[in-house]
């Protein structure tokens, strides 16, 4: 640390004593940073905006002179015991952070590059609205044909169907072959006959004679 910058240092610390009590009875002591200044490779000009940030809101501001800056950082109605102190020259980000002490002081050599202020460490944003809901997309292909399915159990037996109507007579058939000839009769009744002839003459005969006779 060099001479003037610890002197500067001194005399931020002595105005914080020399600040009336009364001032702190309601209000904790604040947290200095003194240092040098650079933008863009080169000294900042006088004038140019140092800021304090913690919790991504601005909590401390003051100008560039000469190169230095000194800056108090009061913690107000808020608590910033413990937390991170983030600091800005003219708007763009520093390389530089802090732990907010009560009563605290730091030297801090703040270099920063112009185009860096979207890369601090603000809060994030809330998040957008809900976009709308898309239109439904295209019907797609049809599916394969599944796999076929098992053979169900055979089915009940059905009722019984109606008779039939009569059918038309058919027409006559042919006359038959005629038989074979059969064979003479055996004469057997003939010879039955005969003898019953041959009696009925015998008798008769015998008859004749005994009238004769008589």
């Amino acid at each position: 640390m060099t001479k003037t910058r610890f002197l500067t240092l001194v005399m931020a610390l002595a105005l914080l004593l020399a600040i009336p009590a009364s001032v702190f009875a309601q209000r904790e002591m604040p947290h200095v940073f003194v240092g040098t200044v650079t933008l863009d490779g080169a000294g900042a000009a006088d004038g140019a905006a140092v800021t304090a940030w913690i919790d991504g809101a601005q909590v401390a501001a003051t100008t560039a002179s000469g190169g230095d800056y000194n800056l108090l950082v009061d913690q107000g109605d808020e608590s910033f015991a413990g937390k991170t102190v983030s600091f800005k020259v003219s708007g763009a980000n520093t390389d530089k952070t802090a732990t907010w002490v009560k009563g605290g002081g730091d030297v801090l050599n703040l270099v920063a590059t112009t185009g860096s202020a979207g890369s601090g460490s603000g809060e994030a944003g809330e998040s957008g609205a809900k976009g709308a809901t898309g239109a439904a997309g295209a019907k797609g292909d049809t599916g394969a044909a599944g796999a076929a399915g098992a053979i169900g159990p055979a089915g009940a037996d059905g009722a019984a169907g109606s008779a039939g109507a009569k059918g038309s007579d058919g027409s006559t058939g042919a006359a038959g072959v005629a038989g074979a000839a059969g064979e003479n009769g055996s004469g057997g009744l003939g010879l039955v006959a005969l003898i019953v002839a041959i009696v009925a003459i015998l008798a008769a005969g015998g008859s004749y004679m005994m009238g004769r006779r008589a």
